[in-house]
């Protein structure tokens, strides 16, 4: 029994575990741009115009991007080296947890309690893409997967901290 109590609570600590999770990040990139070469940059309206999400979140990730990149020692130009552009894509995630716990009297014999748990979340992932003005040639993509709450009070939070981690990962080869 100590043994199965055990195992039931690494089970429950790793789904915490999971289910914490904010953003998961991925980056690719043009190994022959050189990234040291990019000092301003300036937001692509066309592209940022066709991401599917509404005009206040737009703004939310724009302003995100747009410090992250200040922070970064970039300059916002009218002539700028890079261009930065938006898209959005959202799927529902259709978690499935099979769950065993104690000992239950099934009339004649004994066992365990079987139950499977099925939910699902919408998720959401946003590519953040930097484009050489110049060359009109994609350099570097980020991409950020994960939850964002529909509570209002905590969505410009969220969307600052996954706009944080994508842009962690730029430039490349940069520790991270």
């Amino acid at each position: 029994m100590k043994n199965f109590l055990t195992k039931s609570l690494l089970v429950l600590f790793g789904l915490l575990i999971v289910s914490c999770a904010s953003v998961k990040v991925a980056a690719d990139y043009d190994k022959e741009a050189d990234f040291n070469s990019y000092k301003t940059f300036a937001f692509f309206k066309t592209g940022i115009d066709k991401a599917e999400i509404s005009d206040l979140d737009k703004r939310r990730i724009l302003r995100a991007i747009e410090s992250e990149l200040l922070a970064k020692g970039f300059t916002k130009s009218e002539n700028p080296d890079m261009l930065v552009s938006i898209f959005t894509k959202s799927q529902q995630r259709i978690n499935v947890y099979n769950n065993t716990w104690g000992w239950a009297n099934f009339g004649p014999r004994w066992g365990y309690n079987n139950q499977t748990i099925v939910s699902s979340n919408p998720e959401g992932t946003l590519y953040i893409d930097l484009i050489d003005m110049e060359k009109k040639e994609l350099i570097w993509q980020g991409m950020g997967t994960g939850y964002i709450s529909k509570k209002m009070d905590k969505k410009e939070e969220q969307i600052k901290e996954f706009v944080m981690k994508i842009m962690e990962k730029y430039p490349p080869g940069e520790k991270q």
